[in-house]
This record gives C-alpha cells, sequence and structure tokens, in this order.
C-alpha cells in the first residue's frame, strides 16, 4: 500500500499525509447534482476531477466506497422556491418525473465522459426517515428549536458550545447575514439570521412533503448529506467533496448538523473543486457567457470554432489541478486536442518499440526519475498539470526511440515495459481516457455512439426537436437509424 500521499485539506488548509480511518479502506462522499435541470459544465468538473481522485485511489490499491448523491428535494432558490418544484412547473411534469429525466440525462452526460459510477447513490427523497430522525437528534441535544413547524438549527448555541461554527469557511458568526437558502418569509421565525432550516412546514400548495413530528414538511437541503453519508459511511468517514461554493453555507451547515447530531466531525479530509471559466469570466446564462457540454460536442456556440470530443474536454480539464480554476477558451480547447492526440499517438508508437538490451543505463536511470515523478506529482494532493508534463517527457523519449534520435541500444527492454504499464496507469486507469480514434470498429463507429447518447439524452428529456434533427441529419448523409426493444442502433442506407 502506498503510504505518501498527501491532500490538501480545506478544513485546516494545509496539505496532510492521507491515513485513513480504515487501513487499506477509503470512505469518500461527493455531494451529487440537483436534478432540476441539464448538468452543466461546471459540475461536471467537479465530477471528472472526483472520478480522477476515485480512480487514483483505486490505482493505490485501496478498497473505495464512493457515495454521491441525488438531490431531489430540499435545494432552494434565494426566492425560498424549491429548485425541484421550478422544474416541475418548468417542464409541467410531476417532480419525480423531473427528478427522472434529469438524473438519466445526468447519467448519460457522466458516460460520455467515461466517469465510474459511484458504489451508492442515495437519492434525498428516499432518506426522509433518516433525516427526521437527525433533526430529533439535533433538538435532543438542545442544538435546534421548533417554530410555527419548521425546525431551525441554533447557530449562536452550537457556535458558543462547540466552537466550531465557521471553521470551514473561515465565516466569522457576528458578522454573517442568512445565506442558508431558507424561505425568506420566514426570516422573522428565526433567533439570529444565521440559523438555518432543517425542516420546513410546507404550505398548502408545495409539491414536495412528508409528514413529520413537527408539520408536513420538507428537510432542509444540508440534512440530505448529513443523513445520508453518516449512514452509509459512519459516523466519521474519510473524505468528504464537493465544489468550492459548497463551502458555505452547504458544508459548513453539514459539520454543524452532523456535530450537533452526534458529537463528532464527520469527515478526516474536506475536498474542494474550484470553478470551471469561460473566457476568463464567471459563466453566466445572463450576459451569455456559457455553454453546455452538448454545445461544446457539437460545436453549436459562438464560444467555439468547433465540436471538441468529450475525451478532449476531460484532458482539457486535468490540465489544471482540482483545486485551482480552469478557464475554458477555444484556444486552450484547441491546445488540449492536439495534445490528447500527440498523447494517444504516442502510446499507439510506444506498443511497437522493444529492446533485447538488460543492462540498466544513465538512460534508464533518467528514465526511471520521470516515471518516479509521475507517481509523485499524484502523491502531491493529485496534480495532474505536473502529471500530464511528466507524460509528455516520456512522449518525447517515446518519439526519439521512434524515428532514431535515441538508439534503441540505449534502454532496456524492462525500462519500455515500465513505460508502458505506467502510461497505460495514468492515461486510461487514473485519468480515465479513451482513444477516441480506435475503437473495436473504427472512428465512425466510436462517433456514432458519442450521436447515438446524445439522442438518447434528449429524447429522455423529451426535447423531439433535437432528437429529430439528428435523425434527420443523418439521413441526408445516408445513415438511418434504428429504435428497437434492444436499443437503438444504425446503418448505412
Amino acid at each position: 500500500m502506498n503510504s505518501t500521499l498527501s491532500v490538501y485539506n480545506s478544513l485546516t488548509r494545509q496539505k496532510e499525509v492521507f491515513k485513513p480511518i480504515h487501513e487499506g479502506f477509503v470512505g469518500m462522499y461527493v455531494c451529487g447534482p440537483t436534478v432540476y435541470s441539464d448538468v452543466h459544465l461546471g459540475n461536471c468538473r467537479t465530477f471528472m476531477s472526483f472520478d480522477m481522485i476515485y480512480r487514483y485511489l483505486l490505482h493505490l490499491g485501496f478498497k473505495v466506497r464512493y457515495v454521491r448523491n441525488i438531490t431531489d428535494v430540499g435545494h432552494l432558490l434565494d426566492d425560498g422556491e424549491d429548485r425541484m418544484s421550478k422544474g416541475s412547473k418548468a417542464d409541467n411534469l410531476e417532480p419525480m418525473e423531473v427528478a427522472q429525466k434529469y438524473t438519466v440525462g445526468f447519467h448519460d452526460m457522466m458516460r460520455i465522459f467515461n466517469t465510474l459510477s459511484p458504489s451508492i447513490e442515495p437519492r434525498a427523497t428516499g432518506h426522509i426517515l433518516e433525516q427526521i430522525e437527525m433533526v430529533q437528534s439535533i433538538i435532543d441535544r438542545g442544538f435546534a428549536y421548533s417554530r410555527n413547524g419548521s425546525v431551525y438549527f441554533d447557530t449562536i448555541k452550537f457556535a458558543k458550545k462547540t466552537g466550531e461554527y465557521g471553521k470551514l469557511s473561515g465565516r466569522v458568526i457576528e458578522e454573517l447575514i442568512s445565506e442558508s437558502r431558507d424561505n425568506l418569509k420566514n426570516q422573522d421565525e428565526k433567533n439570529h439570521p444565521s440559523d438555518f432550516a432543517i425542516w420546513m412546514k410546507a404550505s398548502d400548495e408545495h409539491l414536495m412533503k412528508w409528514n413529520s413530528p413537527w408539520s408536513v414538511g420538507f428537510p432542509g437541503w444540508h440534512l440530505e448529506c448529513s443523513a445520508m453519508s453518516t449512514k452509509y459511511l459512519g459516523l466519521q468517514f474519510d473524505i468528504h467533496g464537493g465544489g468550492n461554493d459548497l463551502k458555505f453555507p452547504h458544508h459548513e451547515n453539514e459539520i454543524a448538523q452532523n456535530v450537533g447530531a452526534c458529537g463528532c466531525q464527520p469527515a478526516h479530509y474536506w475536498l474542494h473543486t474550484n470553478m470551471l471559466l469561460m473566457n476568463g469570466k464567471k459563466m453566466s446564462k445572463s450576459d451569455g457567457n456559457t455553454i453546455s457540454p452538448v454545445e461544446l460536442f457539437t460545436g453549436d456556440s459562438v464560444h467555439v470554432s468547433k465540436g471538441y470530443s468529450p475525451m478532449v474536454v476531460r484532458f482539457f480539464m486535468l490540465q489544471s489541478h482540482y483545486r485551482s480554476p480552469n478557464d475554458l477558451t477555444d484556444e486552450a480547447l484547441l491546445a488540449s486536442e492536439k495534445g490528447f492526440k500527440r498523447l494517444m499517438d504516442a502510446y499507439k508508437n510506444l506498443s511497437n518499440l522493444s529492446s533485447s538490451s538488460t543492462g540498466h543505463t544513465e538512460f534508464d536511470k533518467k528514465t526511471e526519475g520521470i516515471i518516479d515523478g509521475i507517481f509523485e506529482d499524484m502523491n502531491d494532493d493529485f496534480n495532474t498539470p505536473k502529471a500530464i508534463a511528466g507524460l509528455f517527457e516520456l512522449v518525447t523519449i517515446i518519439n526519439s526511440l521512434k524515428e532514431g534520435q535515441i538508439a534503441i541500444s540505449e534502454i532496456s527492454h524492462a525500462t519500455i515495459e515500465k513505460i508502458k504499464s505506467t502510461m497505460k496507469a495514468i492515461i486510461f486507469d487514473v485519468f480515465g481516457l479513451k482513444d477516441e480514434s480506435e475503437s473495436n470498429a473504427g472512428p465512425v463507429e466510436g462517433l456514432m455512439d458519442l450521436v447515438i447518447d446524445l439522442r438518447h439524452q434528449a429524447r429522455n428529456n423529451k426535447d423531439w426537436a433535437t432528437s429529430d434533427k439528428i435523425r434527420d441529419a443523418l439521413g441526408e448523409i445516408n445513415i438511418q437509424i434504428k429504435d428497437g426493444k434492444e436499443g437503438t442502433s444504425w446503418g448505412y442506407k
């Protein structure tokens, strides 16, 4: 077991040697999507980052239980409306239809980006009982109060008794204003503006509500992750992850709930991804500075000059450290496409290289140093940009050997095999990349798999116009799509 992995812990604001609670086993919880609309690229970056982390932990030999939730109730907008209710009204569907529609779309997109499925993917609506029990535990320990059928977490009392509130986000409680996304109409029910709802009484018109000891209502947004993480990983577990925007209020309030309910900090290490920018600015629909994954694949956007494959996009994401902002630009994507092709070409060239040398030259030592450096970089808080730089040092060696600039006798058979195993492990097993030019049936089949995936997503979203447009456009180039009980197939007319 590799024991040199260090991770940056947002809670302590420093890198720490990673020591799991149970040797050889890692429990990791990552906040998943709120399934009221299509997943956006910023979310995709977070989930691809934690997919890489999951893959690397597996590579190190850990047995990992990876839990990633589906939020399908309780996530309120600033005006107090539940995101699921908003999606329900927008799509003219029942809330659970909305949840299913966008959960399927989310899974489709994760499959397109070649992410591994989590070990467990619980839904908030499937764990209402556990959330009600946690609310009662928090009340019993004196850290919550009921008011007019709603239950609020008492942040002032919690801060005075434990000194814990604000440790993750660095917020000072005296400076806090209400940022808890509770219904603004209920602010006068709170003892303090920073108090947040852990159970909310539902209005008559509210679509999603359950019976509880306090009222017919619904759980607060933060409660689901506290309840589900501890249900599947225990009162204390190793890693809790999510986007940087979740530090406050979501993760800060999660910690408060867990400590308030059971007296212990839930996760030993808190990991947060940074935001995805576009053209140097925060993505925003209101000013047009946004692009969807599908638009990025098809090139149907003013922000890109062409479409980019999912693996090029994934490679682009890996070229920035997960804790650093990543700026999506057409120029950066073009560079990533070029780099991705160079990497894949070198890996294919590597299969044709062989050496009968059994010695151990200075060149062998240099190459082994590069390989060791790649793993040192990955052990340094999953530093993918530096690891990629190491891979390209190996690419230069491979190309020099292929072109005869370095004599094959200068490198041993053992070192060539080590290059092969390292590149396979990092490129495919850890980075999760696929060589899109080399499917079993050829590049056209790989492209058609992507097109069928996108059409499948459109149909699940009841976007019949896009589905028909894909079918008709393929028909114009004599490709026929056939939907049947066994799935979707295609062929030439």
